[in-house]
Protein backbone atom coordinates (compact mmCIF):
# COMPACT_ATOMS: atom_id res chain seq x y z
CA UNK A 1 0.00 0.00 0.00
CA UNK A 2 1.31 3.42 -1.02
CA UNK A 3 -0.29 6.44 0.57
CA UNK A 4 -0.17 10.03 -0.67
CA UNK A 5 -1.88 13.15 0.58
CA UNK A 6 -5.15 12.29 -1.20
CA UNK A 7 -4.73 8.75 -2.54
CA UNK A 8 -4.25 5.12 -1.59
CA UNK A 9 -2.54 2.80 -4.06
CA UNK A 10 -2.72 -0.96 -3.67
CA UNK A 11 -1.93 -3.87 -6.00
CA UNK A 12 -4.69 -4.59 -8.51
CA UNK A 13 -6.43 -7.92 -7.97
CA UNK A 14 -8.84 -10.04 -10.03
CA UNK A 15 -11.59 -8.85 -7.68
CA UNK A 16 -11.15 -5.40 -9.31
CA UNK A 17 -12.47 -6.73 -12.62
CA UNK A 18 -15.67 -4.67 -12.69
CA UNK A 19 -14.04 -1.30 -11.94
CA UNK A 20 -11.16 -2.17 -14.29
CA UNK A 21 -13.59 -2.85 -17.18
CA UNK A 22 -15.55 0.30 -16.30
CA UNK A 23 -12.36 2.42 -16.36
CA UNK A 24 -11.32 1.13 -19.77
CA UNK A 25 -14.78 1.18 -21.39
CA UNK A 26 -14.81 5.00 -21.51
CA UNK A 27 -13.80 6.12 -25.03
CA UNK A 28 -11.91 9.10 -23.55
CA UNK A 29 -9.74 6.66 -21.57
CA UNK A 30 -9.44 3.74 -24.00
CA UNK A 31 -8.42 5.99 -26.88
CA UNK A 32 -4.82 5.58 -25.68
CA UNK A 33 -4.83 2.51 -23.42
CA UNK A 34 -7.40 0.21 -25.00
CA UNK A 35 -10.51 -1.45 -23.65
CA UNK A 36 -11.13 -4.87 -22.12
CA UNK A 37 -13.99 -7.32 -22.15
CA UNK A 38 -14.66 -8.92 -18.77
CA UNK A 39 -12.70 -12.03 -19.83
CA UNK A 40 -9.78 -9.95 -21.16
CA UNK A 41 -9.78 -7.93 -17.93
CA UNK A 42 -9.64 -11.11 -15.84
CA UNK A 43 -6.68 -12.32 -17.91
CA UNK A 44 -4.94 -8.94 -17.60
CA UNK A 45 -5.53 -8.76 -13.85
CA UNK A 46 -4.28 -12.34 -13.44
CA UNK A 47 -1.09 -11.32 -15.29
CA UNK A 48 -0.76 -8.26 -13.05
CA UNK A 49 -1.05 -10.43 -9.93
CA UNK A 50 1.54 -12.81 -11.37
CA UNK A 51 3.93 -9.92 -12.03
CA UNK A 52 3.52 -8.76 -8.41
CA UNK A 53 4.34 -12.31 -7.23
CA UNK A 54 7.27 -12.87 -9.60
CA UNK A 55 8.83 -9.40 -9.91
CA UNK A 56 7.69 -7.62 -6.74
CA UNK A 57 5.95 -4.81 -8.61
CA UNK A 58 2.99 -4.22 -10.86
CA UNK A 59 -0.04 -2.03 -11.41
CA UNK A 60 -2.01 -0.55 -8.53
CA UNK A 61 -5.59 0.54 -8.03
CA UNK A 62 -5.85 4.25 -7.24
CA UNK A 63 -8.46 5.01 -4.60
CA UNK A 64 -9.47 8.29 -3.03
CA UNK A 65 -8.52 8.37 0.65
CA UNK A 66 -11.62 10.37 1.46
CA UNK A 67 -14.12 7.81 0.10
CA UNK A 68 -12.30 4.65 -1.03
CA UNK A 69 -13.62 5.27 -4.54
CA UNK A 70 -11.64 3.57 -7.35
CA UNK A 71 -10.55 6.31 -9.76
CA UNK A 72 -7.90 4.60 -11.89
CA UNK A 73 -4.68 2.68 -12.01
CA UNK A 74 -0.97 3.43 -11.89
CA UNK A 75 2.17 1.47 -11.30
CA UNK A 76 5.15 -0.30 -12.79
CA UNK A 77 4.72 -2.69 -15.71
CA UNK A 78 7.56 -4.88 -16.96
CA UNK A 79 7.65 -5.20 -20.78
CA UNK A 80 9.61 -8.27 -21.81
CA UNK A 81 9.94 -7.07 -25.42
CA UNK A 82 11.88 -4.01 -24.22
CA UNK A 83 13.37 -5.54 -21.04
CA UNK A 84 12.25 -2.32 -19.35
CA UNK A 85 9.84 -1.24 -16.64
CA UNK A 86 7.21 1.31 -17.58
CA UNK A 87 5.49 3.71 -15.21
CA UNK A 88 1.89 3.94 -16.37
CA UNK A 89 -1.32 5.62 -15.29
CA UNK A 90 -4.94 5.85 -16.40
CA UNK A 91 -7.71 7.70 -14.57
CA UNK A 92 -11.45 7.84 -14.99
CA UNK A 93 -12.23 10.86 -17.16
CA UNK A 94 -14.43 12.43 -14.48
CA UNK A 95 -11.29 12.71 -12.30
CA UNK A 96 -9.03 14.32 -14.90
CA UNK A 97 -7.55 17.76 -14.26
CA UNK A 98 -7.19 17.43 -10.48
CA UNK A 99 -3.55 16.32 -10.30
CA UNK A 100 -4.37 12.74 -9.32
CA UNK A 101 -2.40 11.18 -12.19
CA UNK A 102 0.74 13.13 -11.28
CA UNK A 103 0.29 12.41 -7.56
CA UNK A 104 -0.20 8.67 -8.09
CA UNK A 105 2.54 8.32 -10.70
CA UNK A 106 5.04 10.28 -8.57
CA UNK A 107 4.32 7.99 -5.62
CA UNK A 108 4.85 4.90 -7.80
CA UNK A 109 8.03 6.36 -9.30
CA UNK A 110 9.46 7.17 -5.86
CA UNK A 111 8.51 3.69 -4.62
CA UNK A 112 10.10 2.10 -7.70
CA UNK A 113 13.43 3.86 -7.29
CA UNK A 114 13.43 3.12 -3.54
CA UNK A 115 12.53 -0.56 -4.00
CA UNK A 116 13.91 -1.76 -7.36
CA UNK A 117 17.38 -1.75 -8.89
CA UNK A 118 16.36 -0.32 -12.29
CA UNK A 119 18.54 2.56 -13.48
CA UNK A 120 15.59 4.19 -15.28
CA UNK A 121 11.87 3.81 -15.89
CA UNK A 122 9.99 4.46 -19.11
CA UNK A 123 6.58 5.90 -19.96
CA UNK A 124 5.12 4.82 -23.31
CA UNK A 125 3.15 7.56 -25.07
CA UNK A 126 0.85 7.01 -28.02
CA UNK A 127 0.67 9.86 -30.54
CA UNK A 128 -1.74 12.57 -29.42
CA UNK A 129 -1.76 11.70 -25.70
CA UNK A 130 -0.74 15.21 -24.71
CA UNK A 131 -2.25 15.06 -21.21
CA UNK A 132 -0.07 12.06 -20.31
CA UNK A 133 2.96 13.70 -21.91
CA UNK A 134 2.44 16.67 -19.58
CA UNK A 135 2.24 14.31 -16.57
CA UNK A 136 5.43 12.55 -17.69
CA UNK A 137 7.27 15.83 -18.14
CA UNK A 138 6.17 17.03 -14.67
CA UNK A 139 7.74 13.83 -13.32
CA UNK A 140 11.04 14.51 -15.11
CA UNK A 141 10.61 12.15 -18.08
CA UNK A 142 12.00 13.13 -21.48
CA UNK A 143 11.70 11.46 -24.91
CA UNK A 144 14.30 8.72 -25.40
CA UNK A 145 13.27 6.88 -28.61
CA UNK A 146 10.48 5.93 -30.97
CA UNK A 147 9.25 2.32 -30.84
CA UNK A 148 6.19 0.10 -31.30
CA UNK A 149 3.94 -1.63 -28.77
CA UNK A 150 1.29 -4.08 -29.96
CA UNK A 151 1.93 -2.92 -33.53
CA UNK A 152 1.24 0.74 -32.71
CA UNK A 153 3.81 3.54 -32.56
CA UNK A 154 4.84 4.95 -29.19
CA UNK A 155 7.31 7.54 -28.03
CA UNK A 156 9.33 6.07 -25.19
CA UNK A 157 9.93 8.64 -22.50
CA UNK A 158 12.37 7.84 -19.69
CA UNK A 159 13.62 9.17 -16.39
CA UNK A 160 16.93 8.08 -14.89
CA UNK A 161 17.47 7.10 -11.28
CA UNK A 162 18.26 10.25 -9.30
CA UNK A 163 21.90 10.63 -8.33
CA UNK A 164 22.48 9.67 -4.74
CA UNK A 165 23.40 12.48 -2.45
CA UNK A 166 26.78 12.10 -0.77
CA UNK A 167 26.68 10.91 2.81
CA UNK A 168 27.05 13.65 5.39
Amino acid sequence: MIETERLLLRPLHVSDVDVFVELHIDPKVNRFVGSFSRQQALERLTAIQRQWAERGHGLCAIELKSSGEFIGRSGLQYWEQFDEVELGWALRADHWGRGYATEAAQACLDWGFATLDDEYFTALMRPGNEASVRVAERLGFAPRREDHLSGRPVTVYAVDRPAKLPAT
